[in-house]
């Protein structure tokens, strides 16, 4: 993979047809490091963070946008999630022994996944994925066209170590795209899996359109960085009550608050709960942990 770690937009001259293509490797590494995953759920989180990585490139706003599926069986939380910074954090959870054959619809069986955007200024939105398909590019495929209108094509693909994905998608406007899409997308159906792996988006991109006027917009980084802080899990607590927080300190000695995606650990004490809802900001006697 020769543009690990980065994401670009596709830019069609005279086509109404967007594109992004992205490619992780130290960020998949950050993400599974303090998870003893097995190798299955290493490739279906791989391909999640691929796949939120492309759909960030909607966002037009400060915010994150989150892909979620919850099942009902040994697979219970797999979770990925794509800030406008580009940081990116992933976390599943699960049960006994899964079988490493097994892809994302086989194991979210009886499932759900959502797709959340969520605006720094409070605005929400959540929109329902339909388990339709055999894949986790199948049921994003299908949630465009039922959802937005939008015919779209969807390619993820992981190894457990790295991961790329590529999207195109028919722009929102009034035109004559249908006979581009069918010429564009039938080209990019070609695509193999070890091909999108492995080439660099360059060599990809010629190797699918050369017979276009398309190129590749400068690359933006992807990274591993957890959304966790002492902030965040202050606001937490203070939801909680300041007398029952006493109460399990006066049982325990300290209040521990543990972050899954980066194993962080945030301590808080008797002193640090009466500074909180004193509202004289974080305490000072005890600091995050790792």
């Amino acid at each position: 993979m020769s543009n690990p770690d980065q994401i670009q937009r596709i830019l069609f001259d005279e086509l109404d047809i967007r594109g992004v293509v992205c490619g992780l490797k130290q960020t998949c590494n950050d993400c599974f490091e303090n998870h003893d995953y097995p190798i299955g759920i290493k490739q279906i989180l791989g391909e999640m963070l691929a796949a939120i990585s492309l759909l960030s490139s909607n966002l037009k706003f400060e915010g994150r946008i989150s892909l979620q599926a919850i099942g009902k069986g040994d697979v219970g939380l797999l979770l990925a999630e794509c800030t406008h910074d580009l940081d990116l954090r992933a976390i599943a959870r699960y049960e006994g022994e899964l079988s490493p054959e097994a892809g994302f619809v086989d194991l979210m069986q009886d499932g759900q996944v959502v797709i959340t955007v969520e605006s720094k200024k409070g605005q929400r939105y959540q929109g329902v994925v339909p388990l339709e398909g055999d894949s986790l590019s199948a049921c994003l495929e299908n949630y465009f066209v039922s959802s937005e209108q939008l015919p779209t094509q969807v390619h993820l693909v992981s190894d457990g170590e790295t991961a790329s994905g590529m999207l195109l998608q028919v722009l929102p406007v009034e035109g004559t795209a249908e006979d581009d899409w069918e010429r564009i997308s039938h080209l990019a159906s070609t695509l193999k899996s070890e091909e999108l792996l492995n080439l660099d988006n360059g060599t990809l991109l010629y190797r699918l359109f050369h017979e276009e006027q398309c190129r590749l917009y400068e690359p933006d980084e992807l990274r591993f960085k957890c959304m966790c802080s002492r902030e965040r899990s202050e606001a937490s607590l203070k939801l909680v009550g300041k007398n029952e927080l006493l109460d399990v300190i006066e049982e325990r000695g300290q209040i521990d608050v543990n972050c899954q995606f980066c194993n962080a650990h945030y301590r808080f004490d008797s002193a640090d709960i009466e500074a909180l809802f004193a509202n004289a900001g974080p305490g000072t006697s005890s600091s995050q942990v790792h």
